[in-house]
């Protein structure tokens, strides 16, 4: 009976002690707080965020007018910074994405307001379809920053 009362004793000591190992702040990983965008024109940028993807605005502390933040729900926010001097080449590969209930609606939503789209290798007007199914387009915002949308569950 000891010996058991033993095994339990220790066998608890050890589910006790990882369970506060995964507590330990320094086991808990980082969290994704904010993505900066620097733009040059933040009137024109803001305006473009706020109607394509209908981001909603959140208060920012700098209160520079160089500054919009939007919220982007549990995955943080979004900083638009006046200051770029404009005219810069983006490569595709580095882009923002965001995931819609249907990229179909999306394009027409687009098309609406005049905003180009491709696919990935860059036909104007096509969707890729990733392997898993995901429907995938690529556009660019005013300052030519790439951007993905995808119908991504």
């Amino acid at each position: 009976m000891k010996q058991i009362v033993l095994t339990t004793a220790i066998l608890l000591a050890i589910i006790f002690q990882q369970a506060m190992a995964q507590n330990n702040p320094k086991n808990t990983p980082a969290i994704l707080n904010h993505i900066a965008v620097y733009v040059s024109d933040l009137n024109k940028a803001t305006t473009f965020y706020e109607s394509v993807f209908k981001l909603k605005i959140i208060p920012e502390p700098f209160k520079d007018n160089r500054h919009t933040w939007f919220t982007l729900g549990p995955a943080g926010q979004l900083h638009l910074i006046q200051g770029a001097k404009g005219n810069e080449t983006f490569d595709k590969n580095s882009h923002l994405c965001f995931s819609v209930p249907s990229v179909d609606d999306f394009i027409k939503e687009l098309n609406a307001k005049n905003i180009s789209f491709e696919d990935w290798p860059g036909k104007e007007h096509g969707i890729t379809f990733r392997v898993d199914g995901v429907k995938q387009i690529y556009f660019k915002d005013p300052d030519g920053h790439w951007l993905e949308v995808n119908d991504a569950k």
